[in-house]
């Protein structure tokens, strides 16, 4: 089905060739074409989501729920379709928000899509370590960059390693993007240029204005190739750091155009129908709260083709008050993934199928959460150390490539019931990363040179 034009007539394939520049130029050197792993699904995946539980998840309460009520004291979910593998939590089964509207526009309780989510119940930071991380600044480092101190962030990766996709696709449109999080854009000098965008607020209008609107028509050719002239003008060893910084300009000007689209404005009550729903729709599907706004507008920046969306959802760092606080936080997720699977499989991909068919959607945290042996703390909440509850990230992964690949429900490793020993495989938080570059076709090459992408889960 051919995709629906816009009023103001911009289309998804006029803009933008090259929102992240080319890095400075060099002598021809000869440098063969970087071999991968042959994974099965290198290059499956056109769009991520990536969803930060933030400040440290009690995954066993969740998405690892087969285990002692130490590890989880509100139990297991009732009514789990029979091919999910994986310890549903109670509170994942909350449906306060499920009226009627989003039932008829194919919203469904998030236990009965556990079936189309695999997990993967023993990631760490540092498998070979002593101990888990459980410190926030340095355990949210290896979140977002991989490792302590980690000079490239997650999403300056993506944009690296599509960056002939951002440059010379004909859907090139946007990079990946974060909301929020500055630190999963690091970037070391040789990866200045692809930093992601790092949005803070909901809307893009100081994103309208362009240098070289306020200039006469023929002085806008001089502020054009200024920066152009300028980067010839130093020695190419030194280039990148003015490359970094002019195409930042040249995108800021190039991503207007884009940010002044009224289908990002996702709560104009528009009854416009792109890709196979309105924004009115979205707004039904996901309310109003900012989590769920962030979920719908990315739903829009993935029409303009970013290949990666970051955010944070909830705050889940409760050291007190935990037993009261968690169900309210969970149902706001729990929501926002429902919305998600019915609008991914309502609105129509340019490239064929559905979003659904083309996205990963994959959940994480910067750690785990303990009691020590305890169902809650002395204030009825929950910490992290150095044990094992601390070290599991329990990742959930769903999607289309989940559903192809036939491992909905399952779950990839597991833990003893009673002390959270891993009875299966364990994976670096780093392999992770590298399967998800893998999947979205990414050159990871240059980064983390010891680990690579992990087969077991996508064959």
């Amino acid at each position: 089905m051919s995709k629906k034009k816009k009023n103001n007539g911009v289309s998804r394939r006029s803009i933008i060739k090259g929102a992240i520049g080319a890095m400075a130029a060099s002598p021809f050197i000869w440098i063969p074409k970087p071999t991968y792993s042959q994974t099965a699904i290198r290059g499956r995946v056109k769009h991520l989501i990536y969803i930060r539980l933030s400040g440290g998840f009690r995954f066993t309460s969740a998405f690892n729920g087969n285990v002692s009520s130490s590890y989880n004291p509100y139990g297991t979910a009732r009514n789990v379709p029979q091919a999910t593998e994986w310890g549903v939590g109670r509170l994942l089964g909350n449906t306060d928000w499920l009226n009627q509207e989003r039932v008829d526009l194919g919203m469904k309780s998030f236990t009965e899509l556990t079936q189309n989510v695999a997990v993967v119940p023993c990631v760490d930071h540092e498998p070979g370590s002593a101990n888990a991380d459980g410190n926030h600044g340095s355990a949210l480092d290896r979140f977002l960059t991989g490792q302590v101190g980690g000079d490239n962030g997650f999403l300056t990766m993506v944009n690296y390693g599509l960056r002939d996709y951002l440059q010379n696709g004909q859907d090139a449109i946007l990079p990946a993007i974060s909301f929020d999080e500055a630190n999963i854009g690091k970037a070391s000098a040789q990866f200045a240029a692809y930093r992601p965008p790092i949005f803070r607020g909901d809307g893009f209008e100081r994103f309208s204005f362009s240098s070289a609107n306020p200039l006469p028509s023929w002085a806008q050719g001089f502020d054009e190739t200024h920066d152009q002239r300028f980067t010839e003008s130093i020695h190419p060893e030194l280039r990148f750091k003015s490359l970094a910084y002019s195409q930042t300009r040249l995108a800021a000007k190039k991503f207007a155009t884009i940010f002044s689209d009224p289908i990002l404005k996702t709560q104009n009550g528009s009854d416009d129908v792109v890709d196979g729903l309105s924004n009115n729709q979205l707004e039904t599907m996901f309310g109003t709260d900012r989590f769920q706004q962030r979920l719908a507008l990315t739903l829009r920046l993935l029409h303009f083709g970013a290949p990666a969306v970051y955010m944070n959802q909830g705050n889940y760092d409760l050291h007190s008050n935990e037993e009261s606080r968690l169900g309210g936080v969970l149902e706001e997720l729990v929501h926002g993934l429902s919305a998600l699977e019915a609008a991914l499989k309502m609105l129509i991909h340019p490239d064929g199928g559905s979003y659904w068919d083309n996205t990963l959607i994959v959940l994480g945290s910067e750690f785990g959460r303990t009691a020590r042996g305890q169902e809650f703390n002395s204030a009825k909440g929950s910490d992290h150390n150095n044990d094992l509850a601390t070290r599991w990230l329990s990742m959930p992964m769903m999607g289309g490539i989940v559903d192809q690949s036939g491992i909905g429900g399952k779950q990839f490793g597991s833990v003893r019931p009673s002390d959270l020993q891993a009875e299966g495989k364990v994976y670096s938080y780093r392999t992770i990363l590298k399967t998800l570059l893998d999947a979205l076709g990414a050159d990871h090459s240059p980064f983390f040179l010891a680990d690579a992408p992990t087969t077991d889960f996508f064959g």
